[in-house]
């Protein structure tokens, strides 16, 4: 069972926390946290792109010279492919580019995610994260004294707005609830920062 140190925001270490083996214990399965990352980004595409085909181009309704003749090579319209604006070939079209996965399967995905951060000693266990007022100077402090330098992201049992707020300008750090976890912020940080009453959740949903 894993054993992780408690900290306060100051980085003062308040007692030790042990987590659940079947949660933030297990072997990785890296294929399956590669699946649910690639899931995740394709599902957060928008699909938007749009161009269009020789058919939806503007003019090109006459044939620009005679059929034989010439000496040109034989031309149906000047809004062909090969023209200058000609239409496009296989012009992509808005599309939907989510799919979805099974439920074990993101649930592993899940699990594997925090149990890589706790053997690569990337997890953070702090008692309680709070502010009282709208500052950003309050979490770059804490963020400071916990040692976290690059990316984080800072794990809340629940929404709290003046936190969120807080760390909403500093640059590589994200905040989630409980219930907005995902795979990919997880593995995406540097410093996975996660609040005392945050893991007590984390493990009711996924033990």
């Amino acid at each position: 069972m894993p054993t992780l140190a408690v900290v306060d925001m100051a980085g003062n270490e308040k007692g030790k926390i042990e987590l659940s083996d079947a949660v933030f214990g297990i072997v990785p399965n890296n294929n399956v946290m590669h699946d649910v990352v690639v899931n995740h980004l394709a599902n957060m595409r928008q699909g938007t792109q749009s161009a269009k085909t020789r058919a939806e181009v503007s003019g090109g309704g006459r044939k620009p010279w005679r059929q034989k003749g010439t000496g040109h090579a034989r031309q149906g319209s000047t809004r062909s492919p090969q023209w200058r604006h000609g239409g496009i070939v296989f012009a992509p079209k808005p599309r939907d580019y989510s799919y979805t996965l099974n439920k074990k399967v993101r649930r592993l995905a899940m699990k594997s995610a925090l149990s890589s951060k706790v053997r690569d000693s990337e997890m953070v266990v702090v008692d309680k994260i709070a502010s009282d007022e709208y500052k950003t100077k309050t979490m770059v402090a804490m963020l400071s004294a916990i040692g976290a330098s690059k990316t984080a992201l800072i794990v809340l049992p629940e929404n709290d707005g003046k936190v969120i707020a807080s760390a909403a300008n500093i640059p590589g750090v994200k905040t989630a609830a409980v219930n907005t976890l995902n795979v990919y912020d997880i593995l995406n940080a540097d410093k996975f920062i996660v609040a005392k009453d945050a893991v007590a959740k984390i493990e009711e949903v996924y033990a």
